[in-house]
């Protein structure tokens, strides 16, 4: 029997320029994201359970292929959101200098104020997504990019190091969207530094 993913719990303080209703708001999709992709599995098991005949049923092999293509979707929705949440817990923290990531993102671009404004300028992207940063183990450098709405352009085997979550539903409580840039410096005015260093570090 397969287990079910069940949806974390987050402890976020009063968060400044991101309200209270906002976080309230945005949590109840992230745990849809949670039922949606349990909800998938079952689903797809149940369908499933005459193997041998599916070639057969022509309607339950086409089900089954949409709900898998689906589940992408959904299963990235849950995992971004727990990064993202996660970055909020414990308090806004400054960024180290000489510590290990912030060493790295110099190495990469130059310097952290360059990486930043790069990082700023992939959030404020057209559309929905997300602004990401990762770590590739396999060359042992440092890219970010544009993930369309949560599953599109994710770049496999990386590991998420900073996740910026660019849909209106992040913000639009307390930001039109012609504002969003206003959200995206309070996301990092409130951001634990320690919480992305120690995904770096891992």
């Amino acid at each position: 029997m397969n287990e079910t993913f069940t949806p974390k719990t987050f402890t976020i303080p009063e968060l400044s320029g991101i309200s209270a209703k906002n976080i309230e708001e945005h949590m109840k999709l992230y745990k849809g994201y949670v039922t949606n992709a349990n909800l998938i599995i079952e689903k797809v098991a149940e369908l499933s359970k005459d193997a041998e005949n599916l070639p057969a049923q022509a309607g339950n092999t086409y089900t089954i292929g949409e709900l898998q293509r689906r589940f992408g979707f959904e299963f990235d929705g849950m995992r971004n959101h727990e990064y993202y949440f996660s970055q909020f817990e414990g308090g806004s923290t400054a960024f180290i200098t000489g510590s290990p990531l912030y060493q790295k993102i110099e190495l990469t671009w130059g310097s952290f104020e360059t990486w930043l404004a790069q990082f700023k300028a992939t959030a404020m992207t057209r559309g929905i997504g997300w602004a990401m940063l990762y770590y590739d183990p396999t060359t042992n450098r440092l890219l970010q990019t544009w993930v369309e709405e949560q599953h599109l352009g994710q770049l496999i085997g990386l590991t998420p190091i900073l996740a910026l979550d660019m849909w209106e539903h992040a913000y639009v409580y307390d930001y039109p969207t012609s504002e969003k840039k206003k959200y995206v410096e309070a996301f990092f005015a409130n951001l634990n530094w320690k919480v992305v260093e120690e995904r770096f570090v891992k």
